[in-house]
């Protein structure tokens, strides 16, 4: 199991490849893009013409294909700058290159995340377990604190975190990652209810389970053999990104499972309230706290 990173950022400073249209093209600004599901996306958002600000713990410069072969993305490269997303100072530097370089942030997807070893509560290492949360609460948190006001100034923006199964349910291992999951809806519904009316819409994308170098060091995945193609989380985000489900901002949507077809149509007559989003089910009609 690969153990939380300690160490702190490099830098905070933001590289992409500029071109004579950028001034034309939408802005995406995604996390944890080094490898994983993170390159898979950032490929996605380059491929269809997105300028692509990416960052990850380690940084480095990824090239068209960097997500795997399975990526499908074109030759487009891009720069991944070295930020730790739990470090403000970091942040705050990372978003305002960004924001200098381009004007503006349309899209913001916070991906990085890690998870902490699969062993019961009682056997979890406070250290690495309050670095999960940092990770992957905290640092989509300061993320979106940072390019969430130039979103409500502009009337126009989307946040997709990505997040997982996980959060809607209690296990016996994990429990950070969980918590971590669980707490992350709740930011989602947050920034969902401060861009409503605005223009800014927020999503949680669970990915389902795609192979990469962590779930393949999950023991439960030992046996699994249907992973969820990246194609499918790529095609949902951008679907988010374009404004294709707004309809569904504060709600979760899971890739592999959901069509961009089928959330059109459930959407089409209003979902119900509280549908796919965290709720406390009622014991009964009389039930004073639900």
């Amino acid at each position: 199991m690969r153990r939380s990173p300690v160490r702190r950022s490099r830098r905070g400073r933001c590289s992409v490849v500029e071109t004579s249209q950028g001034a034309d093209r939408r802005v995406a600004v995604v996390t944890g893009a080094s490898r994983g599901i993170g390159a898979h996306l950032a490929q996605a958002f380059a491929a269809a013409g997105y300028v692509v600000a990416a960052c990850s713990f380690f940084g480095r410069r990824a090239e068209a294909g960097a997500g795997g072969e399975e990526s499908g993305a074109t030759e487009r490269s891009y720069d991944v700058a070295a930020v730790d997303v739990t470090d403000e100072a970091a942040v705050r530097r990372f978003v305002g290159d960004v924001l200098t370089r381009h004007g503006r942030v349309d899209v913001l997807v916070n991906n990085a995340g890690v998870i902490d070893d699969e062993v019961p509560l009682a056997e979890s290492d406070p250290a690495d377990w309050w670095r999960c949360l940092e990770v992957d609460l905290r640092g989509p948190y300061l993320l979106t604190r940072m390019v969430l006001p130039g979103m409500l100034a502009r009337g126009s923006g989307r946040v997709i975190n990505l997040n997982s199964g996980a959060g809607t349910r209690a296990d016996e291992v994990f429990s950070a990652y969980a918590v971590a999951k669980t707490g992350l809806a709740r930011l989602t519904g947050a920034t969902h209810l401060a861009g409503r009316g605005r223009g800014v819409f927020a999503f949680d994308l669970m990915p389902g389970v795609v192979r990469t170098d962590m779930t393949t060091a999950m023991a439960v995945h030992e046996e699994r053999t249907d992973w969820t193609a990246p194609q499918a989380v790529a095609e949902l985000a951008l679907a988010l990104a374009a404004g294709r489900l707004d309809a569904w901002s504060g709600r979760f949507v899971r890739a592999g499972v959901d069509t961009i077809d089928a959330l059109t149509k459930a959407a089409e007559n209003g979902l119900p309230r509280g549908a796919r989003t965290l709720t406390l089910t009622p014991y009964g009609p009389s039930d004073p706290v639900a």
